[in-house]
């Protein structure tokens, strides 16, 4: 994680004291201290000619990071101060570095080519380039948000700064993406902030003191509250900039938002009461205005996210599933098993359901059916994919058009990609009915107008930059065809020059020519310099050969630069005119874009499912998670379609609450728990699952207590970071939520990790505001007690085939429970040496008949049903006494008198 602390900066041009000696700088110094003044926290790119020059600080940081000269200038005065730069042609190659190390960026331009009255070029700051501002295409990764997000919490006395103190326990997050013009804001608890920013997994975040410091501890490894953080954290490259705290005020953050969406009310937002998440959004908005030099991407409404319409699953959680991102550098996730997206919008929208499952029944309903009809429709499918296939980034591309930073090639890749859009809404539209077959497909349209504009305006293959002209057709501007015309008119006639000079002067090699430096010339070999006529003014000498030029030639060079000019001016105001036409459309555009994304990823979902037999899952908001043949779609399809083996799930809230399954390790245990959870979460975004048949409560919450690692920067043993995670759980679980654990207390000695897991299988089953779902594995088989003594308690058992001293694993998950672990047998499948297994052997002999026989009196259950009454026959007088008492006619005093006489009697035959 980058960390970007912003530093109150002085006029360096100022002097220190009235008595230093005044330097006379020179005007471009001058000028480039005031933009610096102004811009302290940011490396100054400061245009110069057809170079991006950096000084002082800024030129030593720029030549580390880009490899590029440092060399020194003369600035007035006697000063030097140090240089590098950049071409100006190469800023997008060399910007990419730039932002990739986390710097703020002011690129400050010359806005005119002539010096002003002070004899400098007129120079602006045009733009800020911060890591999470970015809007260029070829910066952006096209299948990930590139959000900028902005997190503000109370401070600990609940007060001050103008914020509410009844939110102490509460944070602010808002988060933009400047690409596409997605704007969200919520409020949640502080514990939760890094379950959230990790799910996100921010470019760039914008924090308080207060949110700095929880932050912070991520650089060093260390667990947020909720016990996530464990190993490499998705927030290890985002940059972290500090806040002005000054204007983190709920009103004047109301009234900021009020301004740029031009509303009297925060209540379309549903923020009227989140001040926190007002604040949260003001900062991120103004903080992007202030790049963009106050001209805002397309950013049009701003989303409450509402916590309770999604499944809640913790960093950890996401991590240990591999949802998004693997546990080993390079393998399979979910997300990349599912993912055969056809354009970028799709791609983020299926990580974007992935991180967010839904909790919410109609919604779910809807995907379903959108899913659920392109499933049952192959021939519609293959349409779509063949029509989907090469259609860009709609979404990005309006933005930067709005923005006025749209290139022609950009332009022309918005036409290729509206083109299809008239196709595609033919495909989602019923014939019978013209609706479209589902809401979610509901908003493609078909742009004719837009379409028309571009295809007329800009030529099929356009320059990169307006500055390159050439990008307007012919015909779609009167000027601009006289003018061109007139250029056209004045190169043939220099053109003719030349033919009729060789005839004129029987010059055969005489020939016309230009350059960048001298113009149009003719060019005369000095073989034939005694022909050249008198009228013909020399311009240049070469070895062999003279140039000349001639005023006809001159005056017809003079039409031609000033038709350049004037065409080059031209092309450029009509380019505007016809991306500011286009902006007008920004709206629909978006609303297709968003469809398409709908369509993308609903078809790949249906895709997969038609091509590895998935069904479609029974949804309602029961406590049933009942699978039958179920699959882990990211093992399956590792292995390959056929090769992996189903197993039933059957869990409730009423029957089959804890599910402890034992067996030996590397025999399918952790699978098989994390399958439950993975199809779990495909189900809630509305997809198919791997199964013969599924019915799926839904489930508000998923957690896990996964594999083994440490904390040592935290100063947090293996052990520690295994009971803070398995606490988060038994804290913040619900009676809807579903917990995966894997080998609860294998951190420490047998005796007290045995205690502990049976302890917190316990609580999970008893604890009446917990009774969640349960998936427990462990290698302790004598966990398997508890599915005899607790009522909602079931055992499983990965099921083994032995022959002699091997064991071969079957990977079906069977009932009952495992009577040993195995471990020795998984040893020697590991290639342990035989020697070692051999004694290994030995060993658990001499500690099996060792505990036998230091097997204590009382049984496993005594401690979970007291045996209040001893059934020795001696003591069957005592007995008599208690069942002849008259129960039904004892008064209260009577009984507590009877107690205490049994209680003297019992203490009497103990001491004898």
């Amino acid at each position: 994680m980058t960390i970007s602390t912003d530093q109150t900066s002085v006029d360096p041009a100022r002097p220190k004291s009235r008595r230093a000696p005044r330097r006379r700088l020179s005007p471009g110094r001058r000028q480039y201290l005031q933009f610096k003044a102004k811009h302290a926290d940011s490396l100054l790119l400061f245009r110069m000619g057809d170079f991006y020059e950096c000084f002082d600080e800024d030129a030593r940081t720029l030549s580390k990071l880009l490899d590029v000269a440092l060399t020194s200038r003369d600035v007035g005065g006697g000063q030097k101060s140090a240089l590098a730069g950049i071409p100006y042609h190469s800023l997008d190659t060399h910007i990419g570095r730039l932002v990739a190390s986390g710097l703020k960026i002011a690129i400050a331009e010359q806005t005119t080519s002539e010096p002003n009255s002070e004899g400098i070029v007129d120079r602006a700051v045009v733009r800020i380039v911060t890591p999470g501002t970015v809007l260029d295409q070829s910066l952006l990764e096209q299948s990930k948000h590139n959000y900028l997000v902005a997190c503000i919490s109370p401070p600990p006395s609940g007060g001050g700064r103008g914020r509410p103190a009844d939110r102490r326990n509460h944070a602010g997050l808002a988060w933009l993406e400047a690409s596409t013009g997605e704007f969200a804001a919520m409020e949640l608890p502080s514990a939760n902030i890094i379950d959230h920013l990790e799910r996100l997994e921010p470019a760039e975040i914008l924090v308080d003191t207060d949110t700095r410091t929880i932050l912070e501890n991520i650089t060093t490894n260390s667990h947020p509250p909720s016990g996530g953080g464990r190993g490499r954290t998705a927030l290890s490259k985002t940059v972290i900039r500090s806040l002005d705290e000054s204007i983190l005020d709920p009103e004047l953050a109301a009234d900021s938002l009020k301004n740029h969406f031009n509303t009297d009310t925060l209540e379309p937002f549903e923020l009227e009461n989140q001040p926190l998440a007002t604040i949260a959004a003001a900062s991120a908005i103004d903080f992007l205005a202030q790049t963009q030099i106050g001209r805002l991407p397309f950013i049009t409404t701003l989303r409450r996210h509402r916590p309770d319409r999604y499944m809640y699953i913790p960093a950890a959680a996401l991590r240990d599933l591999e949802v998004l991102t693997p546990t080993v550098d390079g393998g399979p996730t979910l997300l990349n098993t599912l993912d055969t997206t056809r354009t970028p919008m799709g791609a983020r929208l299926l990580r974007d359901w992935l991180s967010a499952p839904l909790t919410d029944l109609d919604e779910l309903n809807t995907r379903q059916l959108a899913v659920n009809t392109l499933f049952n429709n192959s021939n519609l499918r293959s349409s779509l994919d063949q029509t989907l296939n090469n259609i860009p980034d709609l979404a990005r591309l309006v933005n930067r058009l709005t923005l006025g930073q749209s290139e022609p090639r950009e332009l022309r890749q918005l036409f290729r990609g509206l083109d299809k859009a008239p196709e595609l809404r033919q495909l989602t539209t019923n014939r019978d009915t013209g609706t479209s077959i589902s809401d979610l497909f509901d908003g493609v349209s078909s742009h004719d107008e837009v379409r028309d504009l571009i295809d007329r305006a800009i030529v099929e293959d356009p320059p990169f930059r307006t500055s390159d002209g050439g990008m307007i057709k012919p015909d779609f501007d009167h000027d601009l065809d006289q003018i061109r015309s007139t250029a056209s008119r004045a190169r043939a006639s220099i053109a003719a020059i030349e033919a009729k000079a060789r005839q004129d002067y029987d010059i055969p090699n005489l020939r016309v020519s230009h350059n960048r430096v001298f113009g149009y010339y003719i060019e005369v070999s000095r073989s034939h310099l005694t022909k050249v006529p008198p009228e013909f003014e020399r311009k240049q000498t070469l070895v062999n050969a003279e140039r000349f030029i001639t005023p006809e030639l001159k005056e017809l060079e003079n039409q031609v630069l000033r038709a350049a000019d004037q065409i080059s001016e031209l092309e450029q105001s009509i380019y505007r005119r016809v991306c500011q036409q286009v902006a007008e459309h920004a709206a629909a555009i978006m609303r297709t874009a968003n469809a398409i994304a709908n369509i993308d990823v609903c078809l790949a979902l249906a895709r997969i499912a038609a091509e590895n037999d998935w069904t479609l899952p029974f949804l309602d908001n029961g406590d049933l998670l009942k699978i039958e043949d179920g699959r882990h779609p990211v093992v399956e399809n590792v292995l390959g379609y056929g090769r992996f083996v189903p197993n039933d799930i059957d869990a409730s809230n009423s029957e089959n609450q804890l599910l402890i399954i034992t067996g030996p390790n590397m025999s399918g245990k952790s699978t098989y728990i994390r399958q439950a959870a993975i199809l779990t979460i495909l189900a809630q975004i509305g997809s198919f699952v791997p199964a013969k048949f599924a019915r799926i409560g839904i489930v508000d919450r998923i957690f896990t207590r996964i594999g083994i690692s440490d904390d040592i920067a935290g100063g947090r043993s293996t052990f520690m970071v295994e009971m803070v995670e398995t606490a988060s759980i038994l804290n913040q679980a619900t009676s809807r939520s579903l917990a995966i654990l894997d080998e609860i207390g294998r951190g420490t000695s047998t005796y007290d990790g045995l205690a502990i897991a049976r302890s917190v299988a316990e609580f999970i089953h008893n604890n009446p505001a917990l009774g969640c779902k349960t998936l427990f594995a462990t290698h302790y088989h004598e966990m398997t007690e508890l599915g005899q003594t607790l009522p909602r308690a079931n055992n499983l058992r990965v099921a083994v085939a032995e022959e002699g001293d091997s064991i071969q694993f079957l990977y079906r998950i069977v009932q009952g429970g495992a009577d040993r672990s195995y471990g020795i047998h998984v040893a020697q499948l590991a290639g342990m040496p035989s020697p070692v297994v051999e004694r290994a052997r030995e060993l658990l002999t001499e500690l099996e008949n060792h505990s036998n026989n230091t097997t204590p009196t009382h049984t496993p259950q005594d401690h979970l049903q007291l045996d209040l009454f001893n059934t020795n026959p001696n003591n069957t007088d005592f007995l008599r006494t208690i069942t002849e008492i008259d129960t039904d006619n004892l008064t209260p005093i009577e009984a507590l008198n009877r107690l205490y006489e049994l209680k003297e009697s019992a203490r009497t035959e103990l001491e004898s």
